[in-house]
């Protein structure tokens, strides 16, 4: 940490930066403006350049204003987090695990993923949905203990990110009872002619679904896509149409949903992956998830 910045003079900074002016950020920190400008004056000066300059009646940030923002505001949102991390490392109730679970994800799959650290007596799993992208911005700044996902990570100088697989599974075809009959007879050209359903492109697998079609020549009768494969199988289940799902859920989809498996999507296969910030893992919980790959 340098000692030569002033955190509380960032502080102010970053406040007036994010009220849009002195006057808004006085108002929020109960201060005059006075003070407030001072404040940002004395941080100028250490930093060695200009951080606002005028814009109107107002203030608008010069480039070195939009730099330091970024930066101040990974460290006051890290800093938010601050009690709650000490609360949790001195606490013996409970053993915290953060998870980002991305939107393309078949989300039917994620707690089969997870059942490994739920055996832990103390969990306390706190759960997050959200574009991929955002996901691993939450991750980088430690908001996140590790990120599931249907794809690994993308190569990113600037995010140091490190992709673990936690296996595949081969995709099948899955009906409601209204359609089983015909969706099996003459598969996989009925697809043409019964409902599909299908992951919309949010999910990696939905390329693969697409080339498998163009493989098979067959053009899907397309009714419905969704982003949450759970809500995907719901829809199947009360009659909307048939669709593909992974292998490993086939009894989860028979049981708790009434659907039956009637042929395989040869050849495609979703594949699962967690995404951590160190190639060592070091949350005991996460390490469970990957031991049991």
């Amino acid at each position: 940490m340098s000692q030569d910045l002033n955190y509380k003079h960032l502080y102010y900074f970053w406040v007036t930066a994010k009220e849009g002016g002195m006057s808004h950020a006085a108002d929020r920190l109960g201060m005059a403006v006075q003070t407030i400008s001072a404040q940002v004056k004395l941080l100028e000066q250490s930093l060695g350049h200009a951080l606002f300059k005028p814009a109107g009646r107002g203030l608008a940030l010069t480039e070195a204003g939009h730099a330091a923002l970024q930066v101040a505001e990974q460290i006051f949102q890290l800093g938010e987090q601050l009690p709650a991390a000490v609360r949790d490392a001195t606490s013996q109730s409970s053993v915290r695990l953060v998870v980002g679970i991305s939107d393309g994800l078949a989300k039917l799959a994620v707690r089969e993923l997870l059942a490994p650290a739920l055996e832990e007596p103390r969990l306390r799993l706190v759960c997050h949905e959200d574009d991929f992208d955002d996901l691993l911005a939450d991750l980088a700044l430690h908001r996140l203990d590790v990120v599931l996902s249907d794809r690994p990570a993308p190569a990113n100088p600037n995010l140091k990110l490190y992709s673990h697989a936690m296996g595949s599974s081969p995709l099948g075809w899955y009906a409601p009872k209204a359609w089983l009959a015909q969706a099996r007879h003459n598969f996989p050209h009925s697809l043409a002619e019964v409902p599909v359903l299908l992951p919309s492109s949010h999910a990696s697998v939905r390329l693969r679904i697409d080339h498998w079609f163009e493989q098979q020549g067959v053009v899907p009768h397309l009714v419905g896509e969704f982003e949450d494969s759970a809500l995907l199988a719901t829809f199947g289940a009360s009659g909307m149409g048939v669709f593909p799902a992974p292998e490993r859920m086939r009894e989860q989809l028979s049981q708790g949903h009434g659907l039956t498996w009637f042929a395989p999507c040869e050849g495609v296969q979703e594949h699962f992956f967690a995404i951590g910030t160190a190639r060592k893992v070091q949350h005991p919980l996460v390490q469970k998830l990957l031991a049991a790959v």
